[in-house]
């Protein structure tokens, strides 16, 4: 039984269970890549590099064959769960079955976990598997971060992680989103001048709705889960492309009495997913100084 079931007994006056103030389920998972249905351990994401024409000289002459550069990039599967017990005389004292709201409480829980990886995987170390299967670590290129330098999120950052994406030739038909806090977006909004307040530059009205969702080419995505030290937040920017999820098996769920527990109800939900950076040049850091 959860320890804190006995707050929703009856003396409460509570005909429905309220979730506190939460992140519900995946914020990122629409915004990259997927791979669904992904059988083993591992799974790739295979990528081809670019190469050149060669010209032809003479009339009739051999054709030369081009090596076309291949390189994947490897997920390692891992497996998560979360479940919570209900007991037959817990139900009986409360005005609601809880069953199904603590149900959503564990899919909550498996779209965070599942945030937390993208997050680590945009920004940290990938693993890099060549054509002789051989692998290695890699880190994000020095020139994809952009340093705190001691601010806040401003244009001028906002304005260099797009300049990096195009001059890597991401394809400019590709989505472009770019992940931050609440501080750091509320620092767009108060930098002094900055036409993202204005609608003469904004599609949106953002001191009206109190958010900017689209700006300069990027889809804002607000999030709070991502990686901070010593008060630096790490923001990102990235195409769609960039970043990869694997799938082995999506969210489950399942609600079923257990006997060695006198027949109470397990809420019992998993999944088995991994992330990576699938390519380099098309994530950008940010530094964001929120002391």
């Amino acid at each position: 039984m959860s320890s804190e079931v006995n707050k929703a007994f009856v003396q409460k006056f509570r005909s429905n269970f309220i979730h506190l103030s939460q992140q519900k389920g995946s914020i990122f998972r629409p915004y990259i890549r997927v791979n669904s249905g992904v059988v083993g351990k591992y799974d790739h994401f295979d990528r081809l590099g670019a190469t050149n024409a060669y010209k032809i000289t003479s009339r009739h002459s051999d054709t030369t064959t081009v090596d076309t550069p291949h390189s994947r990039r490897r997920v390692v599967l891992e497996d998560y769960a979360w479940s919570d017990l209900v007991d037959k005389v817990d139900k009986v004292k409360m005005l609601a079955d809880p069953t199904s709201e603590y149900m959503i409480a564990g899919v909550n829980a498996m779209g965070r976990q599942m945030d937390d990886l993208v997050i680590a995987s945009a920004t940290g170390s990938a693993t890099s598997v060549g054509s002789d299967d051989s692998s290695s670590s890699v880190s994000l290129p020095a020139g994809n971060q952009i340093a705190h330098g001691s601010a806040g999120m401003t244009l001028a950052k906002l304005r260099q992680a797009r300049k990096i994406l195009r001059t890597n030739l991401v394809d400019p038909s590709e989505e472009l989103y770019c992940a931050l806090s609440a501080q750091a977006i509320d620092d767009l909004l108060a930098e002094s001048g900055t036409a993202i307040t204005s609608i003469d530059y904004n599609t949106d009205r953002p001191m009206v709705m109190g958010f900017p969702k689209f700006f300069m080419g990027f889809t804002i995505v607000h999030s709070e889960r991502l990686a901070t030290a010593s008060n630096i937040r790490t923001c990102f920017a990235w195409a769609k492309s960039g970043i990869g999820l694997s799938v082995g098996m999506d969210v489950t769920t399942r609600i079923s009495e257990r006997d060695d527990k006198h027949y109470s109800t397990q809420v019992y939900s998993c999944m088995s997913l991994g992330s990576t950076r699938v390519e380099d040049e098309k994530v950008v850091s940010i530094g964001v100084d929120e002391s």
